[in-house]
């Protein structure tokens, strides 16, 4: 062999044991020892995320464009349904005493508010606006602001965007916002995957209509209990209060 040859069979093993070294680094540094590998308890003790309960001190609800002309897009939930869940929210609000604002898009546009929630939120005043994101309406900002509460509860039609804008734009302005997927609707379940999935993506919360009300509930003996119960009608308020008659007679 000639002293070319040597160098280049020389040089080409030198660089076969770097690529190996280096690959082997790699590994090591992709693939994390056991000792090292997070567990549920070190995520939780590194989340620089702590939640906040939702109170009746704490919170607020907007319902953002309930309204006829709207409704009769929806095809992701049953109509029927989604008023159950919208108004037994709003009657569960005015029981815990926590505001409720409202805003509708002109009536020129989408109609009147659905007359089953105009009934059961008699008095309160509703922000008539033209933007499509509510949160672009400085009235309904101002409305909320005014409870001195940063926990934004909101429900809309549609999900994708009259709920979404909102409860995002609450979010960059240093509220919590909670969106109320099960009281808002949409015009394909497509266009709420997608409304879902990018309010996940910014913070927003999403809850159930009546998971939310009884976070804020908290304890099923408050004087307020049953008149939350029966706003909400779900199947197991009467069990619940059943049980509660049952072993306040003993």
């Amino acid at each position: 062999m000639n002293r070319r040859n040597f160098l280049n069979h020389s040089n080409a093993a030198v660089a076969a044991v770097a690529l190996s070294a280096g690959a082997g680094a790699v590994a090591n540094a992709a693939t994390p020892s056991p000792s090292t590998r997070p567990t549920k308890e070190t995520l939780a003790m590194n989340s620089t995320h702590l939640y906040d309960r939702l109170t009746r001190e704490n919170a607020v609800l907007l319902l953002v464009d309930h309204q006829i002309g709207l409704y009769t897009g929806v095809r992701d939930i049953d109509t029927l349904e989604l008023k159950h869940h919208v108004v037994g929210l709003a009657k569960a609000a005015l029981a815990l005493k926590v505001p409720v604002i409202v805003t509708t898009t002109t009536e020129s546009m989408w109609g009147p508010m659905i007359p089953e929630l105009a009934e059961a939120l008699p008095g309160i005043q509703r922000i008539e606006r033209t933007t499509v994101n509510a949160w672009d309406e400085p009235r309904v900002v101002a409305a909320v602001k005014a409870t001195g509460r940063k926990k934004l509860i909101v429900t809309g039609v549609s999900t994708d965007v009259c709920l979404a804008f909102p409860a995002i734009s609450a979010i960059a302005d240093g509220y919590s916002s909670y969106a109320v997927i099960d009281a808002s609707g949409g015009f394909s379940k497509t266009q709420v995957e997608m409304g879902v999935l990018r309010m996940q993506q910014a913070g927003v919360i999403p809850v159930g209509y009546s998971n939310v009300a009884v976070e804020i509930l908290a304890d099923n003996a408050a004087p307020d209990a049953e008149a939350v119960y029966a706003a909400l009608n779900i199947p197991f308020g009467g069990l619940v209060y059943g049980l509660k008659q049952y072993f306040s007679h003993r």
